[in-house]
């Protein structure tokens, strides 16, 4: 065989495959969708149970507010679960959304600092525990943040469920409102969804008094977890304990702790949409 035809024909075989790998690692081209939307929405606030093109739509019909909440996955004790504040946010900011009705949630961010990582202080002496540092929470809020900026979304709202949130996402709002100062889309960090204490107001005038039992949980914790899921807060197996009560309050009868989780959802609900009135100036 000749040696050169042999070697041009390996050159030629490998830019061939070479060429074909290239193209194969290449994203596809995304199929142009319908222009009408061609099934009825879910009747849902949350982004990610949403298809893109509710969200469009959504968007078109002027729900330009998207709220992102942090929660956390941290120890609660001996009775509750580690993501405590990540369920009671999708309680609560389903009720702020519909409250404002013009508002969509982003998927709750789950994770947040907790304290140091190795060697572990604060919550991550607890198994389960998940810690970010705080620039890493930081640059992930920042992420979203632009993510939905980009959509068209004209005012990004930031809530958490959790002490250690706080300072982060105020400086986070900060951080973007100055970069963003063309108008186009405003951040508002909401203290008041946290700092409030009308829910807590509410349960003393309807006779709970709680004492310290030094558990990382409340009797408003846990009848707003109990609203969601009551597994969440192990009733069945507290019961069968005789444990089920917090602080040296009682949660039997279940119905009656989920029915006052209910008023207290509503209560932060209000609150919170009143803040973020006051803030984007409705």
């Amino acid at each position: 065989m000749n040696s050169r035809f042999f070697g041009t024909g390996c050159v030629a075989v490998v830019c061939l495959v070479t060429g074909f790998l290239v193209a194969s690692a290449l994203p596809p081209e995304p199929v142009k969708p319908p222009d009408e939307r061609p099934i009825a929405a879910h009747d849902t606030v949350f982004v990610e149970e949403m298809t893109w093109m509710e969200v469009r739509d959504a968007l078109k019909d002027k729900k330009t507010t998207v709220i992102i909440a942090t929660g956390g996955v941290e120890q609660n004790g001996p009775y509750v679960v580690t993501g405590k504040h990540n369920y009671i946010l999708r309680a609560t900011t389903d009720a702020i959304a519909r409250k404002l009705g013009n508002a969509l949630v982003a998927p709750i961010v789950p994770f947040v600092p907790e304290g140091r990582i190795d060697p572990p202080e604060g919550h991550m002496k607890f198994p389960g525990t998940i810690s970010l540092t705080e620039d890493t929470y930081q640059r992930l809020l920042i992420d979203i943040c632009a993510s939905f900026r980009t959509h068209g979304f004209r005012n990004i709202v930031l809530i958490g469920d959790s002490t250690g949130n706080q300072k982060g996402m105020k400086a986070v709002a900060k951080t973007l409102n100055q970069k963003w100062a063309d108008g186009k889309t405003k951040v508002h960090f909401i203290p008041e969804y946290y700092d409030d204490e009308s829910a807590e107001e509410w349960l003393v005038d309807q006779g709970i008094k709680e004492g310290d039992e030094g558990i990382h949980d409340s009797y408003s914790v846990s009848a707003t977890l109990a609203v969601v899921d009551p597994t969440l807060i192990r009733a069945k197996q507290r019961q069968a304990a005789k444990k089920f009560s917090i602080n040296g309050v009682e949660l039997a009868p279940l119905e009656k702790t989920i029915e006052r989780g209910k008023k207290i959802i509503d209560i932060r609900a209000d609150v919170t949409v009143k803040a973020i009135r006051k803030s984007i100036g409705e």
